[in-house]
């Protein structure tokens, strides 16, 4: 595997981690998962097209972040609710339309196959997802504390939450050439519920997140090349092996 496929997979483990805690904090922990889902569709319709599957997984995630987006701001109810009503119906449909070939690289990722390109993309989109979030990141948590609040404040609270979720399609398309849309929610929350068992500030939460789905990424991708095994179900099994160890770890004290 070349040091630029390395690179960029490890990348978007650490902007996975990162998104993942804030996902995590705002109780948003089944979005990264059902989100991975909903760009199944997408993805199926780039491979019968022969088009780049990032942009039809992204293109679907887009429709799916704005329709959640419109509709959460009109109903009471919560993003989960929405979501999960969007990921039963694009599952099945991607599943439905995903050629047979491409459908298990498809449900369970092979970074081995990423091209130079998209690998340069996948760099990029990573640091521009953390980027963007880490800039909007005071914006989120002061929502999450109290919307009221943030709104006193002066702070668009709605334009902030869908730049979240844009951050979140981005970082989730990008990532399922690794893991797959059946793992890649995975690999989003997995690290921050690890880094909530051990981070004593929210500072060191948040980055501690991204490092550890940094390590999971690589360590997955060592034991795949190791044992010549896919690599996106070994990055979850590392993610959750660590997020294991961090139960028997006691937590800093201030």
């Amino acid at each position: 595997m070349s040091p630029l496929t390395l690179i960029t997979g490890a990348l978007v483990g650490l902007a996975a981690g990162y998104l993942g805690s804030f996902m995590v904090l705002r109780r948003m922990s089944l979005v990264g998962d059902a989100l991975s889902h909903v760009a199944l569709p997408g993805l199926a319709l780039g491979l019968i097209f022969s088009f780049n599957p990032f942009l039809g997984a992204f293109a679907a995630l887009f429709l799916a972040i704005v329709g959640i987006w419109l509709v959460e701001n009109k109903t009471k109810l919560p993003a989960e609710t929405l979501v999960g009503v969007a990921f039963t119906l694009s599952l099945a449909i991607g599943l439905l339309i995903t050629p047979q070939p491409e459908l298990l690289e498809a449900l369970f990722g092979d970074i081995s196959t990423l091209g130079r390109m998209d690998a340069l993309w996948g760099i990029l989109i990573a640091l521009g997802t953390i980027w963007l979030v880490a800039s909007i990141a005071r914006s989120l948590v002061l929502g999450t504390l109290s919307e009221d609040l943030a709104r006193s404040t002066g702070i668009a609270t709605k334009k902030v939450d869908f730049l979240f979720l844009l951050a979140v399609a981005l970082i989730v398309a990008v990532g399922i050439k690794i893991v797959g849309t059946l793992l890649m929610g995975a690999l989003v929350i997995i690290p921050a519920a690890t880094a909530k068992n051990l981070a004593h500030s929210l500072n060191s939460y948040n980055w501690m997140a991204g490092i550890l789905g940094l390590v999971s990424v690589l360590g997955g991708i060592y034991l795949a090349t190791h044992y010549h095994l896919p690599p996106g179900p070994l990055v979850v099994l590392a993610s959750a092996a660590l997020f294991l160890l961090s139960l028997t770890i006691k937590k800093p004290t201030t």
